[in-house]
């Protein structure tokens, strides 16, 4: 198995949608082990399959209260709303608030591929959305104001210019 790396904004793999699991599989269960250690190696709370540039509906997540190894999710329910800030793996540096449901239910697939569904609110809430944002290709620069976004990209095609001519 290649070695997992975290894909950085804006290489365009992070903007694929994932294909769907048939069949949770040992390549699988093997993948969501790798991501749960990138992970924590990264000091993330959640990791999407795309954010490593593998086209499956996998994510693992962890906000403190255990790991969840989630293969296909689908959010069936959203109560409320809240405004919180995000950062994010792929977009390191940048935080952005961002309204969300306050609380979500979900129905996915474990690692052993036996159907689940949980409700989660708060921070496991918001990392559920997150990374499910994640598998549809869409980043939190995608919640920025325009203005901002703008400024941000300039700023990335400066440093990229940087590197370049200062290797």
């Amino acid at each position: 198995m290649r070695e997992l790396k975290i894909l950085k904004f804006p290489d365009p793999i992070l903007r694929k949608k994932a294909s769907k699991v048939l069949k949770v599989t040992n390549r699988e269960k093997e993948l969501l082990s790798e991501m749960s250690k990138l992970m924590y190696f990264s000091q993330g709370v959640g990791l999407a399959a795309t954010q490593v540039g593998l086209d499956r509906q996998l994510i693992v997540i962890d906000v403190g209260t255990g790991l969840l190894k989630v293969v296909n999710p689908v959010i069936i329910k959203k109560t409320g709303a809240e405004i919180c800030e995000e950062g994010c793996l792929s977009v390191p540096g940048v935080c952005v608030k961002i309204k969300r449901p306050k609380t979500v239910t979900v129905h996915f697939l474990d690692e052993n591929g036996i159907p689940r569904e949980l409700r989660a609110e708060g921070l496991l809430s918001r990392a559920f959305q997150h990374e499910m944002d994640h598998l549809s290709g869409v980043l939190i620069v995608d919640y920025m104001n325009p203005v901002k976004k703008l400024l941000l990209k300039s700023k990335l095609k400066r440093k990229k210019f940087k590197t370049i001519q200062n290797p």
